[in-house]
């Protein structure tokens, strides 16, 4: 998709399974199950969907999945699969180098967003992924990733984002702002503190890539809003906030988690919101 001089693609990066009633909260399992089916531990398979935003100028990576630092019993906990798909597999696929990355737009410091980040290299060394990229984070999600609530203190691990500031790549954000022409971030409290929502404007079209606000296409309908979140009321009035917007401006939303709608719009009947006409943003 081309929005002004930007040209804007989705990638797969691996999936992983999380607990389906952590994922939907008060929803009931004979609810979710319908469109997020469980395996035997009740798990659910999500998609880890970066965002390639990118001109003559700039290639701007948003998020950046898991990454291949999780010990074996983490990855079996959290189903980590990146037998098809692997963040810079899928990058090289779209003919970009890791160095070729100028910038990287965190949405919030999760090991899911930002682990793909940093990797060991054969002496066990962490390193940059991106050595050239710049990492744009909210400040306040920074301090809190260094001081979280016990709810998510196990979401964040060092090891992802700390070599990003040891290394002098860390731009900390005061708030919602422009941060190139054309491409401003939201940001909203109820998933985690300070989480940033990349949006792209130009030519009456507009992508919002939705994070963990909205982190699939079954999440769209109010009520339905992860126990994982900090602060569930917050996240409900913030999507009471976004979605009407995204209805009456018709922006296309990027969802990272769903496995099987990569993007779509907002459609609304006497039953609430839903997802309506997809759309596929391919490189």
């Amino acid at each position: 998709m081309k929005i002004g001089n930007y040209e804007i693609f989705t990638l797969e990066t691996g999936y992983i399974g999380l607990d389906g009633g952590a994922m939907f909260g008060v929803v009931p399992k004979a609810l979710w199950s319908k469109t997020n089916p469980a395996d035997e531990q009740n798990r659910i398979q999500l998609a880890m969907r970066t965002m390639v935003i990118r001109n003559d100028k700039r290639t701007i990576l948003v998020d950046a999945g898991v990454g291949q630092k999780m010990n074996d019993k983490l990855q079996k906990i959290y189903k980590v699969d990146h037998e098809q798909y692997d963040l810079v597999g899928s990058l090289r696929k779209a003919g970009i180098e890791p160095q070729d990355v100028t910038d990287v737009i965190v949405t919030h410091l999760h090991f899911d967003h930002v682990g793909g980040a940093t990797y060991y290299d054969a002496t066990d060394n962490l390193q940059l992924t991106f050595p050239r990229a710049q990492f744009h984070v909210q400040g306040e999600q920074w301090h809190w990733a260094h001081n979280p609530s016990e709810k998510d203190k196990a979401s964040y691990m060092p090891e992802n984002f700390q070599p990003i500031q040891d290394q002098g790549k860390l731009n900390q954000l005061p708030g919602p702002q422009e941060l190139f022409p054309g491409i401003d971030v939201l940001v909203v409290y109820g998933h985690t503190h300070g989480m940033q929502l990349p949006r792209i404007s130009a030519d009456d079209k507009t992508v919002l890539y939705c994070a963990d606000l909205i982190p699939t296409a079954s999440h769209i309908p109010l009520p339905y809003i992860m126990a994982y979140d900090n602060n569930p009321m917050i996240t409900l009035q913030e999507k009471k906030r976004i979605l009407p917007q995204a209805l009456e401006q018709n922006w296309l939303l990027v969802f990272e988690h769903d496995p099987y709608h990569a993007a779509g719009y907002v459609e609304k009947d006497d039953k609430g919101y839903r997802l309506g006409r997809e759309e596929q943003l391919h490189a």
